[in-house]
């Protein structure tokens, strides 16, 4: 039985029986309503019955009877036997069920029949029921299938000429754009994804790859998997986008497959999610000679080189100088990155390497380097307290406030920072973790929008590239520019007060009220820091004892009890968390667009007249890890709660696993956790 394209099936049958008997095929029963055709694997337009002739004859020569299905004018169908078969006829009603008699002494090409019926169903998910049942005894195929009419739109599909949908692009396939792409529901839109990587990698996990804790394909999961069942159009091109042009709303790309292979998109909309590239601060040798943990890719360079410092190392030949240079791993950076790498390959040396290797397993040193006073600067004073002094135990050489000047082949040069004091530090492998940077691609976008004295693309409150009106720019590429309140403090007052009387009063000010902390969330910030229930205690503390009822403020005593709000504006951070909601919320703002342009429902212009069409982004912080080794993991979660320790690792696991893209990936990794428990981590050079 074969599928011949997705409009027409031909089912073959085959069997052996004397010539001169022909027998009745007992419940063939096919559905063959036309748009259920597709989902179906054996349905046809045509079904050809052949018979073996004598065992005298060529058995690769049969006598054919043919059946044809043909509809009519009164949309029946026409069961007509032609050559051999009688000239009879017989109608039956449309999506009917037809039953033909002739039984089957062996039915052919039934060995692969469970392979062609699990393909069905990875091929067609939106099949609902599919029922087999085949009754050996009485020599009968029964065949039912129900499904979706509902079709799901290919990956590959492109947009239909004439079609009016607006095409929405997104560079990248990091944390920002697939979140953006799995929330995206709204099927109104045609998206055209452009990465040079087809896939998307729990970067949070990187550390573990690179000392095989868990395996590099147990982190990634194909951007085709992801949005391959959306109803929504997407498409995916292997391209990489080097320049983007605002005015005539093309970007244009070049083939990852060949460098000599360009081409241009349009778009109407282009959600802007490439990431960042790592800042070496141009800092002599260290492209050169340093390795970096941003990608897969570099993961799995620093697992090699680990194994071949270790392998170097162990031949008769070196001298213990030579072997100590070797089996000294320097890591550069005290953020989340380089702390957590460092404790993973103290692991693996200690838990793993030393027993396979034990001629040298007392000359290895890992030196870790920081340029501030301490490690974990963005954590709580705790965590880092505990992180520092376990690293002392742990024989990690921790240098804070010295910073990298130069890095050779086989040693890096520092200094002191409070000293000025220069020294060297021999090595055999250095991985470079000391922060980001912005791609050109993005720095010569900024110069075309007048952004060119800006480190990063700046965005207002709703992700949307200053500048711009269909650009958005997520994730690490972007940082939001939160509007200030002093900026606007002329517009708040006077939309504030309705009776133009000049003065403010409380019920004024509370009718405005949310529409303020809404648009300046620096204002909530300032508040809470002030241990304040609302703005009114504000006004009424640059009042003095005046009762709350009684306060009436003039638009210079209103800026000068606002002055001080602004002061608590904070840039987010650069992680994964941030990525994730942001892309989060720019698709449900795509998934509302139509209704939220009729309905606005943001806070109030306070320089025009009505509403914005969406509520401003707000980053949850849904707290941060930092696994320090030894199965030990230091958490900082809302509400200012910190844990240290075993229990900490253990939610660590449990809230990694959760947050895999898929099942399969969360499956892998949640196995490959196992298999380090059991096995411990494998050292192949692969």
């Amino acid at each position: 039985m074969r599928m011949r394209g997705n409009t027409k099936a031909n089912v073959k049958i085959f069997y052996s029986k004397a010539p001169t008997t022909w027998h009745v095929l007992e419940h063939v029963i096919i559905d063959l309503q036309r748009d259920r055709l597709p989902t179906f694997p054996f349905t046809a337009t045509d079904i050809h019955v052949s018979r073996h002739s004598t065992p005298t004859s060529a058995p690769d020569q049969p006598a054919r009877k043919k059946i044809r299905l043909l509809p009519t004018k009164s949309r029946r169908i026409v069961v007509k036997r032609t050559k051999t078969a009688k000239p009879s006829a017989r109608s039956f009603p449309l999506c009917k069920v037809y039953t033909f008699s002739l039984s089957i002494f062996t039915l052919m090409g039934s060995l692969n029949f469970y392979e062609r019926f699990s393909r069905t169903f990875r091929e067609h998910p939106a099949l609902s029921r599919f029922l087999v049942v085949l009754a050996v005894s009485g020599g009968g195929l029964v065949a039912y299938s129900e499904a979706n009419t509902q079709t799901t739109p290919k990956i590959d599909e492109l947009p239909e000429p004439g079609n009016e949908k607006k095409r929405v692009v997104v560079l990248g396939t990091g944390w920002a754009g697939t979140s953006f792409l799995k929330n995206l529901k709204n099927p109104s839109y045609d998206i055209q994804v452009i990465s040079p990587r087809n896939y998307f990698a729990f970067t949070p996990l990187l550390p573990s790859v690179t000392v095989g804790t868990v395996e590099a394909r147990s982190v990634v999961e194909p951007i085709r998997n992801i949005v391959k069942k959306k109803n929504v159009n997407v498409n995916y091109w292997e391209a990489e986008c080097y320049r983007i042009d605002a005015k005539s709303k093309k970007i244009y790309c070049r083939s990852s497959q060949d460098d000599k292979e360009e081409f241009v998109v349009d778009y109407d909309y282009l959600v802007v999610a490439m990431g960042a590239r790592v800042n070496t601060f141009n800092t002599p040798g260290v492209e050169e000679n340093c390795l970096y943990l941003k990608e897969v890719e570099d993961a799995q360079k620093i697992r090699r080189t680990v194994i071949d410092c270790f392998e170097k190392a162990s031949l008769p030949n070196l001298s213990d100088d030579e072997k100590r240079r070797v089996l000294q791993f320097v890591v550069v950076g005290g953020g989340p990155t380089g702390v957590e790498f460092a404790a993973e390959l103290h692991d693996f040396v200690s838990e793993d390497l030393v027993k396979l290797y034990p001629s040298v397993k007392d000359l290895v040193k890992i030196t870790l380097l920081e340029a501030t006073d301490h490690i974990l600067n963005m954590f709580d004073k705790r965590i880092t307290t505990f992180a520092e002094a376990k690293f002392h135990r742990d024989g990690i050489d921790l240098k804070t406030g010295e910073m990298v000047t130069k890095v050779s082949e086989k040693e890096i040069s520092t200094k002191v920072i409070k000293t000025g004091e220069v020294s060297t530090i021999p090595y055999g492998m250095a991985v470079w973790s000391t922060g980001i940077a912005t791609r050109p691609v993005i720095m010569d976008f900024m110069k075309q929008i007048g952004q060119a004295n800006r480190r990063v693309l700046a965005t207002d409150e709703w992700l949307r590239v200053e500048g711009t009106n269909s650009i958005y720019a997520l994730g690490d590429c972007a940082t939001i520019n939160q509007r200030k309140v002093m900026e606007d403090i002329s517009a708040i007052f006077q939309k504030a007060d309705k009776d133009n009387s000049g003065t403010l009063t409380v019920k004024e000010f509370q009718e405005a009220l949310d529409d303020i902390c809404e648009r300046y969330p620096q204002v909530q910030i300032y508040l809470k820091n002030k241990q304040m229930s609302s703005l009114v205690d504000l006004l009424q503390e640059s009042k003095g004892d005046v009762s709350k009822e009684s306060i009436e403020l003039n638009v210079e005593e209103f800026k000068s009890a606002l002055s001080q709000v602004d002061s608590q504006m904070k840039n987010l951070p650069a992680t994964a968390q941030v990525a994730a909601q942001q892309g989060s919320y720019l698709a449900d703002c795509f998934n509302r667009m139509e209704e939220c342009t009729k309905n606005p429902e943001g806070p109030l212009r306070f320089r025009e007249s009505g509403r914005h069409r969406f509520r401003p982004f707000r980053y949850k912080h849904l707290g941060q890890f930092a696994p320090l080794g030894g199965e030990q993991t230091a958490a900082q979660l809302p509400g200012d709660w910190v844990s240290i320790g075993h229990s900490s690792q253990w939610l660590w696991y449990s809230i990694y696993a959760s947050k895999q893209v898929s099942w399969r990936t969360r499956s892998l990794v949640v196995s490959d956790w196992m298999r380090r428990f059991i096995f411990g981590r494998d050292s192949s050079q692969i």
